[in-house]
C-alpha cells in the first residue's frame, strides 16, 4: 500500500483530474450534448483520407529519390529523434504564417503537450524561475509545470485578453521579489479557454516587454488555422529578436489520433567553453527522454496532409474554420435568444474565431453544478474555475467545435433551462441569509 506524501505532490492536486472529470461525466450522460469538448468536428473525419495522405507522402519520398528499402526503414524503424517532416512544415510556416523557420529549428513532438513539457524541463533550471501565464489560462501548461515543480504566476487578463502593461507589472513584481521571471506562456489566437485573440499592437509590445526583461514568449498557435484573413500575424513571424519559442499541433487543424505537434527553437545556448549549440537540439535530447521519437508513420500521414494541400494547413481548414465561426455566431443568437431581454444577469463574450467563449452567470457553477446540467438539462459545459485559481466562480466555458448548428443551438437552450432554473429557485446560501 503506498501513501500520497510518498509520491509526487502533484498526484494529490485536483487540477490533474480535470480531464478525467469531463471524460466521466461524458461517459455518465451519454445523452447530454457536449459543449465541453473541445474536439474538432468529427463530420470532416474520412477513413480513406489516412489512406490518402499517405499516398501522397510516399509519392513524395520517391519523387526525392528514396528507394523503397529507405521508405520502408524511415517508416517502420525507430526514426531521428527531431523528426522526418521538419522541411514540410518549415515550408507549411512560411507559406500560411510567413514565418521563416529553418527545418533544423524544428522539432517534431508527440502532440502539442509534449512540447510544452520539454520545453518547460529545458528552460527552467531554479527554485527561482517562474512561469507567467495568462489568468484563465489552457490547463494543459499549468498541469506541464506542475509536474515539473515549475513554479507558476497568472497575469490577469482584460477583455481583449492578454494585457502587456499587466505582464511588465508582474515581472517587476516578481523581479522587485527576487525571483526570475523566465518565460510566459500565452495563445495569441483564438485562445483557449476564452476565445480571445491579441490585436497586433498588442503583440508588438509583447515582444518589446519579453526583450525589456530578457524572457521568452511560448506561443501556442494551435487555433490559428482558423482565423479569418488579414489577422495579425504570428508573434514568430514578428520576432527578430529570437525571443519566440513557436509551438503547433496538427490535433485541431488534422485530427487528435495523428498525436503530432511541433515546435521552432531558433534560440542559441552558449556553452561554458564559449561555443554554440541550437536550442532545438537540446530540446531534441530531452524528448529522447520522453518519448524517444515521433511515430515515423504518423509523420508521414501528416507530412502527406500537407502534401496533399499545396503545404497549408489553412488550406486544408477552409471549410472547418467557417464552420467553427458559424457555430459561434450560432451560440451567441441562441444565447441573445434566451437572455437578450430576459433581465438576467447573463452575459457573454462572441469570439468570432476559434472553439471557445465564455458565458458569465448570476450563481456558482461548479462539479455540482455541472453534474446537475448534465443528468437534469442533458447538456455539458466546462467550469472556468478550471482554468483559473479564482475570479471565476460564476463563468462557464462552452466549446461549439464538436457539434453540428442544430445541437450547438439544442444545446444552448438546455443550458439556458439550467440557468433560468438556478435563478429562479433560491440557493441553500440565499435562504440562509433569509432567515438569519
Amino acid at each position: 500500500m503506498l501513501t500520497e506524501h510518498e509520491l509526487h505532490s502533484s498526484l494529490a492536486d485536483p487540477s490533474l483530474a480535470v480531464m478525467s472529470f469531463l471524460n466521466e461525466a461524458t461517459l455518465r450522460f451519454p445523452d447530454a450534448i457536449s459543449l465541453a469538448a473541445g474536439r474538432p468536428y468529427e463530420g470532416f473525419f474520412a477513413l480513406d483520407r489516412i489512406n490518402d495522405y499517405l499516398s501522397h507522402y510516399l509519392e513524395h519520398a520517391r519523387e526525392q529519390g528514396r528507394d523503397e528499402a529507405a521508405i520502408t526503414r524511415e517508416l517502420f524503424q525507430y526514426g531521428p529523434t527531431a523528426g522526418t517532416i521538419r522541411e514540410l512544415i518549415a515550408r507549411m510556416l512560411l507559406k500560411d504564417e510567413g514565418l521563416v523557420a529553418a527545418p533544423q529549428d524544428v522539432v517534431v513532438t508527440a502532440g502539442c503537450q509534449e512540447a510544452l513539457l520539454i520545453v518547460l524541463r529545458a528552460l527552467f533550471a531554479d527554485a527561482e524561475d517562474v512561469l507567467l501565464v495568462p489568468s484563465p489560462s489552457y490547463t494543459g501548461v499549468t498541469g506541464a509545470a506542475l509536474l515539473l515543480d515549475v513554479s507558476v504566476e497568472p497575469v490577469p487578463e482584460g477583455p481583449a485578453g492578454l494585457e502587456p502593461a499587466q505582464v511588465r507589472a508582474t515581472v517587476e513584481r516578481l523581479r522587485a521579489a527576487g525571483r526570475r521571471p523566465r518565460a510566459l506562456y500565452l495563445v495569441p489566437e483564438a485562445s483557449n479557454p476564452t476565445g480571445s485573440s491579441l490585436s497586433l499592437p498588442a503583440r508588438r509590445e509583447l515582444l518589446a516587454v519579453a526583450k525589456e526583461y530578457d524572457i521568452l514568449l511560448l506561443e501556442d498557435h494551435a487555433y490559428a488555422v482558423f482565423s479569418p484573413a488579414g489577422s495579425p500575424p504570428a508573434l514568430k513571424a514578428l520576432d527578430t529578436d529570437r525571443r519566440v519559442i513557436h509551438i503547433g499541433t496538427f490535433a485541431k487543424s488534422g485530427f487528435p489520433g495523428l498525436r503530432i505537434g511541433y515546435l521552432v527553437a531558433d534560440q542559441l545556448i552558449r556553452r561554458a567553453d564559449g561555443s554554440t549549440r541550437p536550442l532545438s537540439a537540446a530540446l531534441a535530447d530531452v524528448k529522447s527522454m520522453v518519448t524517444v521519437n515521433t511515430s515515423p508513420i504518423t509523420q508521414a500521414v501528416a507530412g502527406g496532409m500537407l502534401l496533399r494541400h499545396g503545404l497549408s494547413l489553412r488550406a486544408a481548414n477552409t471549410e472547418a474554420a467557417a464552420f467553427y465561426r458559424a457555430n459561434l455566431r450560432t451560440a451567441a443568437a441562441a444565447l441573445a435568444e434566451r437572455f437578450g431581454s430576459s433581465g438576467l444577469p447573463v452575459s457573454w463574450n462572441e469570439p468570432d474565431r476559434g472553439f471557445f467563449m465564455v458565458v458569465t452567470v448570476p450563481f456558482e457553477v461548479d462539479d455540482a453544478a455541472l453534474e446537475a446540467s448534465a443528468r437534469d438539462y442533458g447538456v455539458l459545459w466546462t467550469p472556468m474555475r478550471y482554468f483559473q485559481a479564482a475570479g471565476a466562480e460564476r463563468q462557464l466555458r462552452l466549446s461549439v467545435s464538436y457539434l453540428t448548428p442544430e445541437q450547438v443551438r439544442q444545446g444552448v437552450h438546455r443550458l439556458a433551462d439550467f440557468i433560468e432554473d438556478r435563478c429562479a429557485v433560491p440557493r441553500y446560501e440565499e435562504v440562509d441569509s433569509l432567515v438569519a
